[in-house]
Formats: C-alpha cells, structure tokens, sequence
C-alpha cells in the first residue's frame, strides 16, 4: 500500500506532461462551435448598431421631409427704432413662399396671417415654386389686400425650380449664372397680384409710406445671388425722394427700412450706407438643415452662418441696423424638408426708442 501510494506522488513521466499541457491548452481556447457564436454574436451586435443607424435614418428623413416642413410657425421679435413717442408699427415679413398649387395647407396657413393685424407687409422674394402657382398665391395673400406693402423678388419669381444635388451648397454659394433660358414663370402676373393689393415694388427702387403717425422711406434691391441689383440706380431714386417728399408736417421720422431678397455682405453695406436702420432679407432658408444647438450650415450667399437667419445687428463704416432674415416659408419642390429650421413668418415690432 505504502508503494502504490509513493507510485501516485511520483513525477509524471513527459508524455504524460505533454498530455496535461495539451489538455490545458484546449481547454483556454475556445472551442470550435464557440468560436462560431461568438462570431455569431459579434454579426449580430453591428448588425443591430446597422440597422439602428439606418432607422434613426428613416425617422429623421421623415420627420424632415414630413412634419417639420410643414411646421408653420409665427416668429415675433421687437426693433427700438422709431422715433420717441411713435407708435408701434406691426411688420409682417414674408419670405421664400415657394408655393406650388397643390399645397392647400400652406395656402390656408398664409391666409390665416392677417389675424396678426400688421400694419404693413414686407415681402423678400421667392414666392412662386411652381408656374401654375399664381391662383395659390392671389388666394394666399387675399386676406392682406388694403394693408400697405413693398416687395422685392428672387430668381424663383422669375425661373421655375430645378432638380439640383443638395449637398453642393456645402461647397459654397450656388453658381450665380443660370442656365441659358427664358424665364419660365409669369412674374408679370406675380406682379399684377401686389399690386392688386396695393404693394410697392422695391426692387432697386425706393418708396415712401407714412403708417402710424411715422414717416418711412423703404428702398432695397433685385436678386443679388445673380447680379440684378443696381445700386446706382435705387441710390438715385433714394436722393430723389428725399429732396421731394411731401410728408405730413404731423409725422414723426423718417425712419429708413432696407430690404434685399439674398443678404450678400456688400448689398447689407449699401443699405446702411444709405441710411437704413432695419433690414429685412430671405434666401438662406436659415441653412434649411441646421444641426440642433448650432447655426446653419449653409446660406448660399456670403453672409456670415450664425446671422442666417433670426434678428442680428449689422455693422457697416460705424452705423448700426437691425438685421431681420427669415428663414422663409416653402422649400423647392425638389428638396422637400426642413430640420431645425421650421418654416416661420416674422411678425417685427417696430417700437419706439427710449427718450435719452
């Protein structure tokens, strides 16, 4: 007994060593079939991480395409800029409708703005989406007939929107020259609805109103984005309307508004220059796509990003003036969707500056 247990301490003999060590080995490594689950395992983790991505996708592209876009929304922000002791002047500011004929919802949306009561309209361009739009848009605007308004118009009231890449506007402003057409939408019958409604045109002109008791000199521009500006020309007309206005001798003022469709840098220091001490602008549909808790990432002019849309101060050679850009109403037909930048009408109150 004593030798079989002095047999069972002895050292083992090397094959049994390698045996052990064999044995060890396998049993650390995983197995064949575990190796396999593991995999198994690993497939399914990025797949389910694939297909979350891909579904927060889906939503976001949804809620882009189908909810936010169709966010309407009124904006109110307030300007101290009459004289001391004018009343207040309710500006609606109307921007980048892009109206096509089907879209019933925008339409009644529009026509449900002249509960705001303003005192006046400015419009900045972009209307029209689609050629057979102008039925929509008298309709739209019919409510607002009888309150004083000035417009200016954007390439879209004049050329019909076409398919383009969306992602080339984070390249830079889009090509300022169009493609070698006609214009294709009737911007006459555009115009002949303003007028209807008793608006001014202020493309490159310059108009004089008195609303509330205040005196206004309104004066801006045609589409900088392609060149139509001519600032000689709404200077000139700003002189001469200075030199012959036959204002009330009871109204306050003038206070001088400027308004432009695309908010480029040397139009916004013309405007200043020339005495403006509010601006209304569109075009940059506030980037269209804005990452939340950031600025646009576009504008599709020159302006600096974090002023492409909302109420701003803009500063040119020491004057100051308050800086309005919406960020419009519609989108092109062809990029249907908004996110983080609901489709808003401005409703600006012009307020009287404190005395001192």
């Amino acid at each position: 007994m004593a030798s079989a247990a002095r047999c069972s301490t002895r050292t083992p003999t090397p094959a049994r060593t390698v045996r052990r060590r064999r044995r060890c080995r396998s049993s650390s490594a995983p197995t064949a079939p575990a190796r396999i689950l593991a995999a198994e395992s690993g497939g399914r983790a990025l797949g389910i991480a694939a297909g979350a991505l891909v579904g927060a996708g889906v939503v976001t592209a949804a809620y882009a395409t189908l909810v936010e876009r169709t966010a309407f929304r009124v904006r109110h922000e307030t300007v101290r800029v009459l004289p001391p002791g004018s009343a207040p002047i309710r500006v609606l500011h109307l921007s980048d409708q892009h109206l096509a004929p089907w879209q019933r919802g925008k339409v009644e949306w529009l026509r449900s703005l002249a509960s705001l009561e303003p005192d006046l309209v400015v419009s900045t361009g972009d209307a029209l989406g689609h050629r057979d739009a102008i039925p929509a848009l008298a309709r739209s605007l019919e409510p607002l007939r009888g309150i004083p308004g000035v417009f200016v118009h954007g390439s879209n009231d004049l050329y019909g929107p076409v398919m383009k890449n969306p992602t080339r506007y984070l390249l830079g402003p889009s090509s300022k020259r169009l493609a070698p057409r006609e214009p294709d939408l009737d911007t006459a019958a555009l115009e002949a609805v303003y007028a209807d409604l008793g608006w001014l045109d202020l493309d490159n002109h310059a108009r004089a109103l008195e609303i509330a008791g205040t005196r206004l000199e309104l004066f801006g521009t045609h589409d900088a984005h392609h060149g139509w500006d001519r600032l000689g020309d709404m200077r000139d007309e700003l002189a001469a309307l200075r030199e012959r206005a036959d204002w009330s001798p009871t109204t306050r003022g003038p206070v001088a508004i400027g308004v432009t469709h695309a908010p480029y840098r040397r139009i916004l220091d013309a405007l200043v220059a020339g005495g403006a001490e509010v601006l209304f602008a569109g075009h940059t549909h506030g980037g269209q796509v804005r990452i939340p808790g950031g600025h646009a990432l576009v504008a599709n002019c020159d302006i600096p990003l974090e002023q492409a849309s909302g109420l701003s101060t803009w500063e040119h050679a020491g004057a100051t003036a308050a800086l309005e850009v919406s960020q419009g109403i519609g989108t092109s037909i062809y990029a249907p969707f908004r996110l983080g930048t609901p489709p808003e009408a401005v409703l600006v109150s012009l307020e009287a500056r404190a005395i001192g």
